[in-house]
């Protein structure tokens, strides 16, 4: 059976929305505002491990577009992407649930078009091995209260933006977890790592 596991990048107050600045949250860009090469080093070396010991990608539709945007040739070539990290996620199975997807616009990929939760149940049935989230936060929370996540991780930013989408604005029960794993990530980086206690 496989092991769903949420990976994301977060600021101290919680805050998951727009890292990169790119969806033009007032407030957003604050990945690389707030953070030295050092910390964005050890940022990439711990993502690419993570990608490497995966066996899939699950992507809800938004994070889909995120990635195939950000994963081209030109990015790599233009040195804005970890060639290593990069080369892994593309070529490494993906699963996006959409009801709306006609077109994925990258290689490896399988649109689960139907029911969420049973898709992705049987996803997780049939992979032996970790399926990997990248951010999609409307299917993690979905995932989250049908009990279907197995582990959180989180590497925390050194700021507050003091508004903004959080990952868990809309948890309808109390949801415990267990720490895992905790390090720090170059000098103001860091990570945590959570197991969901299943009830």
């Amino acid at each position: 059976m496989g092991k769903i596991i949420l990976t994301s990048n977060v600021t101290l107050d919680g805050v998951v929305q727009d890292p990169d600045g790119a969806e033009g949250f007032e407030r957003g860009g604050w990945f690389h505002q707030f953070v030295g090469a050092g910390d964005l080093q050890a940022w990439t070396a711990r993502e690419t491990q993570e990608a490497l010991d995966a066996e899939l990608l699950l992507l809800g539709g938004r994070t889909n577009e995120w990635f195939a945007d950000r994963m081209t040739e030109r990015n790599l070539a233009e040195g804005r992407v970890s060639p290593e990290w990069a080369n892994r996620v593309r070529s490494m199975p993906k699963y996006v649930v959409s009801s709306t997807l006609d077109d994925p616009r990258w290689s490896n990929v399988a649109v689960l078009s139907g029911d969420a939760v049973k898709e992705v149940t049987e996803l997780k049935r049939t992979v032996d091995g970790e399926i990997l989230i990248y951010a999609s936060y409307q299917l993690s929370r979905t995932l989250i209260a049908h009990n279907l996540l197995d582990e959180l991780r989180l590497v925390v930013f050194p700021v507050v933006v003091g508004t903004g989408l959080r990952l868990f604005d809309e948890t309808s029960d109390h949801k415990p977890l267990r720490l895992i794993d905790t390090r720090k990530l170059g000098d103001d980086l860091l990570y945590y790592a959570y197991e969901f206690v299943q009830r």
